[in-house]
């Protein structure tokens, strides 16, 4: 009775695994047959690439299970407990979320696996998984490419072309913004001479870090959420900046800023190149450059146009002054405002989705791109044939969690520790092999253009005004023991020197001191009523009974043992003055600016349409080395005409480089590397920056053998790194 009991189970549970192993097949060439009708629908594009092994079918119909199912017929010893409870509602798919593991799962020791269940992850090695998701991801990169070309380049390219373009022109603002507000900042702010030129170097050194956090973030929380922080971070405290007084205050809002606009340049490349096909993509790339070079332009044209009208300016008491500059500093704010605005209607990288394996979201950007580049060309009625996308492998990241009772600053401290290390981890990938040698010659080539660009941007224009400052020197008027009694002084006074003179019963009253200098002078019983003096100083001078009413005079310009014998100062002026009015020097520095950065222009042109026809890496060192060789040249520049157009000629040179540097780098790293190496090698860019202007600034009145020879010899070297690197055209976007 008890055997014919067992008999009768075991029929069951044999009929039972049959019926179930008959239906999982059945699926399984249900799904086949939609495949294979989908590829052919999709004029025979292979875009799945999933192929299953039909042996096992044909396997499971000539050998089928034994009746006391106990097994196959070539398997004496397996059983069918592998199968049971297995229904078809419990099969796993390659990318599909699988929920949390059941207690019941849990029944296999560690490091047993269930005869006919797949594989966990965590009974298989980390360098095994990598591999498999490295696999996966040269089958998304080919894929990827396919479904772009399908795709088009139309409407939606160019919406992103421009709005990307608003981002990296305001980087090119700022990168020269501080270059024009410099002098008028550090005088409006009554800045020391030991601590001017700190201006520069924070803000680039905001840059700095700024380009290093934002492109590591981006490969992780994406690209377009990332852009909209950093820039709407820069546009704040570049509005704030221009409303602040005190140097200190200033200087940390240029700081903020400066590390908002840092993530601006490796995002845009990263972000935009993800949507362009191979053959588009350094062509375009280099299109997208031009704008950094129409932020330099627009900075120029709105100094030359905005700084030296002193009238623009308005103050609120004798506290608060708002000069020129400061409107400036607004206007510049400007193309960042829009890019913030612009870049709410804009979408996700959708290559990005799929790194992190959000096959849906990415599938619907991608439709979106589609449709707007189909309705764009007078096609709405073509359908996008794209129905499944390959996703890599997605790794578990091991995350040390804070506790729940943590105060919220120690948890926002937790978090940032925790993203600052995750992004240290995939900047050290970038350095692994096969990405090591590369990655070094990458940075190389970033350092020493920079260094060579930023350097000489820097000497150019201070060699202009020092030779300025020698021809003006040059003019000036000497007096010589010269003696006045009884007059009133009510114009400008502008480069002279007055030495051993004597002024008794002298009125100074509504002028301008300008460039004057006094020296070992006497002053006695005179009165000094409205009196703003600029660049003029009283050296060993002494005034006696005298009275200042509403001047700026003070100790800062009573130098050199200057006494002042029972006089009286009231109603001083607050902060230092400054005027621009017919001040034909500013003028001419920003004009000289004006017209370097329309020099640009051509080689942009050039280089954009020549970038897939000679090839990036030819060139970036011809460009490079070219560049390199014109610096001689400047040892032949005695006058300001052969300095401007020494000038012209170097930055149209140069910008060859910059494009093909920007493009092989975006083409070089895979997409989860993409941010990060970007962003690394954007941030040695600033430090070279920080460097050049540094050295360069202390030589200049010294020497010129010193920076022609620097210069020279960083951008040849450089541009021969450079020819070194891979060449990356015909490479898809891993």
């Amino acid at each position: 009775m008890e055997d014919t009991y067992n008999n009768r189970t075991s029929l069951v549970k044999g009929a039972t695994d049959m019926v179930k192993e008959a239906k999982r097949h059945a699926a399984k060439k249900v799904n086949k047959a939609v495949d294979r009708a989908t590829d052919e629908c999709s004029a025979h594009r292979n875009y799945s690439r999933f192929q299953d092994e039909e042996d096992e079918d044909e396997d499971f119909y000539r050998n089928p299970p034994n009746q006391d199912g106990k097994g196959y017929p070539d398997n004496e010893e397996g059983s069918s407990d592998a199968t049971e409870g297995h229904d078809d509602e419990d099969e796993i798919y390659e990318g599909e979320y699988q929920g949390i593991p059941a207690a019941r799962d849990k029944k296999h020791k560690e490091g047993q696996v269930a005869l006919g269940q797949p594989m966990s992850d965590a009974t298989r090695d980390r360098h095994e998984l990598e591999q498999e998701r490295q696999a996966d991801e040269e089958e998304l990169a080919q894929q990827y490419e396919l479904i772009i070309q399908e795709c088009g380049h139309g409407r939606f390219q160019w919406q992103l072309f421009l709005v990307l373009g608003l981002a990296l022109m305001s980087d090119g603002v700022e990168v020269f913004v501080v270059g024009f507000v410099l002098p008028s900042a550090e005088t409006d702010m009554c800045v020391p001479n030991s601590s001017s030129g700190w201006l520069g170097s924070v803000v680039y050194l905001g840059m700095m870090f700024g380009a290093f956090f934002w492109g590591g973030m981006s490969d992780k929380v994406g690209r377009r959420q990332c852009l909209l922080i950093c820039m709407s971070t820069n546009g704040f405290f570049a509005f704030l900046s221009s409303f602040v007084q005190g140097y200190g205050f200033f200087l940390l809002c240029r700081l903020a800023a400066g590390f908002g606009i840092g993530g601006a340049v490796p995002i845009v490349f990263s972000f935009f190149a993800e949507v362009l096909s191979r053959e588009k993509r350094g062509e375009h790339l280099s299109w997208l450059c031009m704008f950094w070079m129409i932020g330099e332009i627009y900075a120029s044209a709105m100094a030359w146009a905005i700084i030296p009208h002193y009238g623009w300016s308005f103050s609120m008491g004798s506290a608060y002054q708002f000069h020129s500059w400061r409107v400036f500093v607004v206007v510049c704010a400007l193309p960042c405002v829009c890019a913030v605005v612009a870049l709410t209607f804009m979408p996700e990288s959708p290559r990005f989705y799929l790194e992190v394996g959000k096959h849906d979201e990415a599938w619907m950007i991608l439709k979106q791109i589609h449709d707007t580049n189909m309705r764009a060309r007078g096609q709405p009625e073509k359908v996008f044939t794209v129905n499944r996308i390959k996703i890599p492998k997605q790794l578990d990241e091991l995350v040390e969690m804070e506790s729940e009772s943590g105060n919220p600053v120690s948890k926002a401290f937790f978090r940032m520790k925790a993203e600052i290390h995750g992004i240290y981890v995939n900047l050290m990938k970038c350095f692994n092999y096969p990405m090591q040698e590369n990655m070094t010659r990458l940075a190389i080539v970033w350092f020493t253009l920079s260094f060579g660009y930023y350097g000489l941007s820097v000497w150019f224009p201070d060699v202009i005004k020092h030779l300025q400052a020698d021809e003006y020197a040059s003019k000036v008027k000497i007096h010589t023991n010269e003696r006045i009694e009884g007059f009133t002084f009510n114009f400008t006074l502008e480069n002279q020197i007055h030495k051993n003179g004597l002024f008794i019963n002298d009125q100074f009253i509504n002028m301008k001191l300008k460039s004057v200098t006094f020296v070992d002078s006497t002053f006695r019983n005179c009165y000094f009523d409205d009196v703003t003096s600029v660049g003029s100083l009283f050296r060993n001078c002494t005034f006696i009974d005298t009275f200042f009413f509403n001047t700026d005079i003070d100790d800062s310009k009573l130098v050199d043992g200057t006494e002042v014998v029972n006089s009286t100062f009231t109603h001083n002026k607050k902060g230092c003055q400054m005027t621009f009015d017919d001040d034909y020097s500013a003028y001419w520095v920003y004009f000289i600016n004006f017209l370097g950065t329309l020099a640009v222009l051509p080689g942009n042109i050039v280089s954009a349409l020549l970038m897939d026809k000679i090839g990036r890496l030819s060139m970036l060192g011809g460009s490079m080395v070219l560049s390199g060789i014109s610096c001689f040249f400047l040892w032949f520049g005695t006058s300001e005409s052969m300095m401007i157009f020494m000038l012209c000629l170097y930055n149209g040179l140069s910008i060859s480089a910059w494009n093909s540097l920007d493009v092989v780098t975006t083409e070089s790293f895979p997409t989860v590397r993409r941010g990060t190496g970007f962003g690394f090698c954007n941030a040695l860019c600033k430090l070279a920056a920080v460097l050049g202007n540094l050295i360069f600034g202390s030589l200049v009145g010294i020497t010129k053998a010193i920076p022609i020879l620097m210069a020279s010899s960083v951008l040849v070297g450089g541009g021969l790194v450079g020819l070194r690197l891979p060449d990356t055209r015909a490479n898809v976007l891993m």
